[in-house]
């Protein structure tokens, strides 16, 4: 498929996208590498000190002080990488743990967990302590979630294997459900995803993401976090969905919700929208948060920061 016939996918949003043809012409420009210093096993002085030793360029982040931006052609093979002092991971996927904000000491539930990125970020800001259940439900994709969680030192998850609507036990301080999507966030780490993405199969996709937001909301004690995130545009997968989930719990009487506006700063992020397509949302669809590669040079994403009550 064309390059201009992917970027027709896109179309659709240039009512709820600001600057929409800044926002094309980026998708066609390539994402820089980027990686985590793991601080369960280096501290970031000590692992500065090597990158500059090595010869390798870097460039930390503005608003995440382990985050650094590496000029580097493979940097899943530098040896900091395989020794777990560093972590390859796109800039964007760092923000969902931070929402979370877990702390050491707590019981977390990653719902989709593979292949770890934001597993062992949990632990490393938990520092270890307390429990993250990583659950996956895909047999071919736990081997990484294992392998990673070996590489990086985490020592404090314990790994599941269920699907995510369907988890059998609650009680979680917080949840992370970094939902399958689409990933229209993901053309310029991968360029040619556009190529697979469309209105209709965004609208299959919010089938699954809502039962697992559902389940999530289940899961998680009263007065505990939900963090629902993915990185992809379509409002079929994120704000539709969360607005599902507010809709079921008000008609069935459950626990109320509550939707936390969502800073992370240095970081720029865009309200989420309160209509579609004719559609009025809920007014708090305002406070969870996109993310575009015009406005910050990343990927796209969504996140929304859910309370039960």
């Amino acid at each position: 498929m064309p390059f201009s016939t992917c970027m027709d996918t896109l179309d659709r949003y240039r009512e709820i996208i600001p600057d929409f043809e800044a926002f094309r012409a980026f998708q066609s420009l390539p994402l820089y590498s980027s990686a985590r210093i793991n601080t369960l096993k280096t501290g970031k002085k000590a692992l500065l000190e090597r990158l500059e030793e090595a010869g390798v360029p870097y460039q930390s982040f503005s608003w995440y002080p382990l985050g650094l931006k590496l000029d580097a052609e493979s940097p899943g093979k530098l040896l900091e990488s395989q020794l777990g002092y560093i972590h390859i991971q796109e800039e964007l996927s760092m923000a969902p743990p931070l929402v979370l904000d877990p702390g050491p000491g707590e019981m977390v539930l990653d719902l989709c967990a593979s292949p770890g990125s934001k597993t062992t970020q949990i632990s490393q800001m938990m520092q270890n302590r307390g429990l993250v259940v990583a659950n996956e439900p895909s047999l071919a994709r736990l081997a990484a979630l294992r392998s990673n969680c070996e590489r990086l030192g985490v020592l404090n998850a314990a790994i599941t294997r269920y699907d995510g609507r369907s988890f059998p036990r609650g009680g979680f301080d917080r949840v992370l459900v970094d939902a399958p999507c689409s990933s229209e966030g993901r053309e310029r780490r991968g360029p040619g995803t556009l190529m697979r993405c469309s209105a209709t199969r965004s609208r299959g996709l919010h089938v699954l993401q809502a039962g697992l937001l559902k389940s999530a909301l289940r899961l998680v004690r009263p007065g505990g976090v939900v963090v629902y995130s993915t990185c992809t545009y379509a409002p079929e997968e994120n704000e539709l969905v969360v607005q599902a989930a507010l809709e079921q719990s008000e008609a069935s009487g459950g626990p109320g919700l509550r939707l936390e506006r969502i800073s992370l700063p240095g970081l720029r992020e865009c309200p989420g929208i309160t209509e579609w397509e004719g559609r009025s949302l809920s007014s708090e669809m305002a406070r969870t948060a996109r993310y575009y590669p015009h406005i910050n040079d990343t990927g796209g994403f969504y996140i929304a920061r859910i309370v039960k009550k």
